[in-house]
């Protein structure tokens, strides 16, 4: 058995699975992702952050119009104010630095304006989309950036739970919404995480046309999966995933706060047509 085989092992959470021929470092490289949320008071330097930011820049932007930012956060104080917002999480508090990926249509605005050229379709829902893609697709090469300097992180979709509280934090103007935080730093090795495994392919791969029946097995081979993660994990999740993801979109009281985010986009000067 390969080391890939390994990581393909534990990706799917399945001890018979063999990796393809088709291989490659970057594939083992992100094969081997994890959601860190245990660090070392080590700092990330200015070094770092600049190769990871010029590795996001790189990534693909809708008509290069670069419609993102990323706010850098050290200050511990700012950094526990974020914590908060994003229902306390301390990984937010206690990570080195915290990345705050943001939709940002305010410097086209200002662009448009410099021009003395209109800039209506700034709010058309399409641009907002737009924005939060750009931030997503940055965001990720900049993960996998992280990653390859010896670096962990984990996502935060808690900066949306309080949208104009996180706005105020970081001092945004009107038309910039934090999509998502990001910690970054170096792994606690005395609290490791594991690769969490993901649903067989059939789940979310489709040859040509959308087939709803062939989910239905890997689905049920899926719960099996998780269940084994959360017992070798120690997590007392009740229930399968089938029904902690239930749970999560089972209405409004689910969304931690985000059920009013289209009024908190208009709030922040998104017109969303």
């Amino acid at each position: 058995m390969t080391d890939l085989d390994a990581l393909f092992q534990a990706r799917y959470g399945d001890p018979d699975a063999r990796a393809p021929e088709a291989r490659s470092d970057v594939i083992s490289h992100l094969l081997a992702h994890r959601s860190v949320r245990a660090y070392r008071p080590d700092p990330v330097s200015d070094e770092q952050l600049t190769a990871i930011v010029a590795a996001a820049q790189s990534a693909a932007t809708s008509s290069n119009l670069h419609a993102w930012s990323v706010v850098a956060v050290r200050d511990p104080e700012r950094k526990a104010a974020l914590a908060e917002c994003a229902g306390g999480q301390a990984h937010v508090r206690e990570a080195p630095l915290q990345l705050v990926w943001l939709a940002d249509l305010s410097r086209l605005h200002r662009v448009a304006e410099g021009c003395d050229r209109p800039d209506a379709a700034l709010d058309y829902t399409e641009m907002f989309l737009v924005a939060a893609i750009d931030a997503a697709l940055a965001a990720q090469n900049a993960a996998a950036a992280a990653e390859s300097l010896g670096l962990s992180l984990v996502y935060i979709g808690g900066m949306r739970n309080r949208p104009e509280e996180v706005a105020r934090l970081l001092g945004l103007p009107p038309r910039v919404f934090a999509v998502f935080g990001m910690c970054l730093g170096y792994e606690d090795t005395a609290r490791p995480a594991a690769i969490k495994p993901r649903p067989p392919q059939p789940v979310v791969l489709h040859h040509e046309t959308y087939s709803e029946a062939q989910q239905a097995a890997p689905l049920a081979s899926y719960d099996q999966a998780m269940a084994r993660f959360y017992e070798s994990q120690g997590m007392a999740v009740r229930g399968t995933w089938s029904v902690h993801s239930a749970k999560r979109v089972a209405g409004a009281e689910a969304l931690t706060g985000r059920d009013r985010l289209v009024e908190a986009l208009h709030n922040l000067g998104f017109a969303l047509k």
